[in-house]
């Protein structure tokens, strides 16, 4: 089985999830369900249908949480010896546009680019692993080439 890197503080936003999910979320769901089971004919019961549906969204999620968490390997940030590394920040000027965009390296099952953390496995996090202060980057986008240079590269 493949090991998949992730931060400390990912593998425990993951593992409490996992947890609020299990202890309260699930039970939650179990109690909707008997009290819609109380109302009498299932066959018509909104609110029966209603809890059965959240309570597979529930479970797949929970299976989805298990799965991931057993692949996940805690990685611990590199030391910024100047280089792109998993668990650091890299600050890049994309050159056609002159807009600065900083991005924490992370692995795949902690990536949000709206969080500002970029997947170490995307063609983006892939092209700025090792780069130092100064670099430029081409990567291929859905959005075409991108001309970066790296700014910054901090902890």
């Amino acid at each position: 089985m493949q090991r998949v890197p992730i931060t400390r503080e990912g593998y425990e936003r993951l593992r409490q999830e996992l947890q609020r999910l299990q202890k309260e979320e699930r039970p939650k769901v179990i109690r909707a369900i008997e009290e819609a089971r109380g109302h009498g004919d299932l066959s018509e019961n909104a609110e029966y249908e209603a809890a059965k549906e959240k309570q597979a969204l529930i479970e797949g999620r929970i299976a989805d949480l298990q799965t991931k968490l057993s692949q996940c390997e805690v990685v611990e940030p590199g030391r910024n010896g100047g280089k792109a590394m998993f668990g650091l920040t890299v600050v890049v000027e994309d050159l056609d546009t002159g807009e600065e965009v900083a991005y924490k390296l992370v692995g795949p099952y902690e990536a949000d680019i709206q969080a500002g953390t970029l997947s170490v496995t995307s063609p983006l996090g892939k092209a700025l692993i090792g780069k130092e202060e100064g670099d430029e980057v081409k990567v291929q986008t859905p959005k075409g080439v991108r001309n970066l240079e790296v700014i910054e590269v901090r902890p």
